[in-house]
C-alpha cells in the first residue's frame, strides 16, 4: 500500500498560485509537482475563496 502524501502549506500555496497565473495547465503543473490535477484544483479554489482573509485586520472578526 502506498503511504499517503502531506503536503507543506507553503507547498500548495505555491501550486494554487501558479495554477492561478495560469502559464501551465493543470496537466503540466501535476507532472511538474507529482499531485493529482483534481487536488490541484482544490487547493486552487481554496485559495482564490480564502484570499480576502489576508486583507482583514490581525484581531478582527472576518465579516461576510
Amino acid at each position: 500500500m502506498k503511504k499517503r502524501k502531506n503536503h507543506s502549506p507553503e507547498f500548495k500555496a505555491k501550486v494554487a498560485l501558479e495554477t492561478i497565473r495560469e502559464e501551465m495547465t493543470l496537466a503540466g503543473l501535476s507532472k511538474k509537482y507529482g499531485v493529482h490535477p483534481t487536488q490541484i484544483g482544490t487547493w486552487k479554489r481554496a485559495a482564490i475563496e480564502n484570499m480576502a482573509t489576508a486583507f482583514t485586520p490581525k484581531g478582527s472578526a472576518p465579516s461576510r
